[in-house]
Order: structure tokens, then sequence, then C-alpha cells
């Protein structure tokens, strides 16, 4: 089996504070977008309703730009042995996922797990939920499928990081979180390096208040688990989001974050983060 199925513990390998940038954004700008509003439509247009569903939350897969999509599953959905063009990140918001070599025994993971596809290597996507949704973001595009007979070696090396081994740091090893605030932070990828992109899961209890703020060129936000009541100085109508949901910001930006239960979000920024409760 080619995964890697990487132990939680190795995410500690990574620095506690997190990645920054100079920010050059001179006017902060925000955008919602609610689970429930999104256009969806076919991952691959070409299978018709073959296809997993595909709803695009930022960005555009058909062009060379970064992207992040929701994904969505039918249950007993298995692909056949294919590749992509470009490697992609994928997080489970629904259900179980599978996605390993065509030959790999099935490891199913759950809501809150994550892993990587790298571009050119030969795997399948099996989806075992009764519904199954995922989150799936790409650095470049487009995003295209083809035969595993145009397989090829990029260099990289897939991950399958089930859920229970992430490793989770507190307001004792992260610098950035509020003391007493039971957030809680597991880096998924990229590094320290100034002005570089990296992911974290952000883990809130119930009935956290209190505020994000992102000082980044780019901060984007997803509901993978849970539920969370935002407001900010540009959304000012409280907004309701549940998973699939999505808020971003460049510059300088607060965002006003109260979880109506435990609540898991995926940030990806470029920028310094601070994270406190309202007071």
């Amino acid at each position: 089996m080619k995964s890697l199925k990487i132990m939680g513990y190795l995410l500690l390998m990574f620095n506690s504070t997190v990645v920054m940038a100079n920010n050059t954004i001179k006017t902060p700008s925000s955008s919602v977008v609610k689970a429930e509003d999104v256009n969806w439509g076919y991952l691959n247009p070409l299978r018709g309703d073959k296809s997993p569903g595909a709803a695009e939350l930022w960005g555009d897969r058909t062009q060379n730009i970064a992207t992040g999509m929701l994904v969505k599953f039918n249950k007993g959905f298995s692909s056949p042995p294919h590749v992509h063009n470009i490697s992609y990140r994928g997080i489970v918001i629904d259900g179980l996922m599978h996605n390993d070599d065509p030959t790999a025994k099935e490891m199913w993971m759950p809501k809150g797990s994550f892993w990587t596809q790298p571009a050119g290597e030969d795997h399948i996507t099996a989806a075992s939920g009764q519904s199954n949704l995922i989150y799936l973001e790409i650095d470049s595009g487009p995003y295209l499928v083809k035969p595993n007979s145009e397989a090829f070696n990029n260099g990289e090396y897939p991950l399958n990081l089930h859920h229970n081994n992430l490793s989770w740091l507190g307001a004792k090893e992260i610098s950035y979180v509020q003391d007493n605030s039971g957030v809680e932070i597991s880096t998924l990828w990229g590094s320290n390096k100034a002005g570089t992109l990296g992911g974290i899961l952000l883990k809130l209890p119930p009935r956290f208040n209190g505020v994000v703020e992102a000082n980044a060129d780019e901060f984007r936000a997803v509901i993978i688990d849970g539920e969370i009541n935002y407001t900010s100085t540009e959304t000012t109508k409280l907004q309701n989001l549940t998973a699939g949901s999505y808020f971003d910001s460049k510059g300088k930006f607060k965002h006003n974050i109260a979880s109506v239960k435990p609540t898991l979000i995926y940030l990806r920024t470029n920028g310094a983060l601070t994270i406190t409760l309202d007071e």
C-alpha cells in the first residue's frame, strides 16, 4: 500500500507559531458563502450523473488558479483507477471516504480526516456513508481526471490521516490562542516560513464566543463539522453557518464567531492569526 498512514504525533514536527506574512492588502475585504447557497455541478462533466457532484466555494477549477470546492458522493460510489494532472488535498465533511491504490485494502476515513493525492498517482476514490461530502483543495489548475495509463511520478507521496490520529495543541502550546478559550489547533500542511501558505484545523468548544483575527493576504475558512453564528464589520446580519459553509478575508480583519456546538473549521492562510474570547 503506497499511502502513508501517518500517525498524529508526526504533526508535532511543525512549529506551533502560525505562518507569518507581510500583509500587502490596504483595504480589508471579506465574503461569506452558506452551504445551502452553493451552485452544484459535476466534478467530471463527461461522466454525467455517474460523476460526483461539485460546487466551488472559491476559485475556478477549470482555470489555472487555486480553488476550493465541495464534492459529494453517493453511497457505494467507487471510481475506476485514474490519475489527476495536479495534486489535491481532501478533508471529509460527512460520510466515510477511501482514497488509495487500486489494490489497497479499504481504509474508511470519517469526518475530520485528511488526505493528499499527488498528481500522476494511480488511485481510486470510494464512499461508504449514507451521504458523503468532502472539501477538496488545489493550489493550481485546471482540475482534470485522466486514465491511469497516463500515470507518472511527480516525487510527492500520498498521505491518509484518520481523524483519530490528528494531534491537537492548545493555548499552552499555541502562542496566538488565548488562555482558557478551549480552542485547539492541528497542523495539516505547510511550514512556518514567512509568506508561505499553511493549512490547519481549528477545534472550537461548545459555546465558544470570540474573535478570529487574521492579518493576511489570504485567509479562507471552511466549516467541516458543527455550526457557528457569524458576523463581521462587513457581514452585520448574523449568519448561521453549518458544515460546508465558507468565509474569507483579505488584509487585517476580525471574524466574530459563536459556536452553537463543538465545531471544526479548516483554515488556509499565509498570515498571522489571533484567537481571543469576547470580553
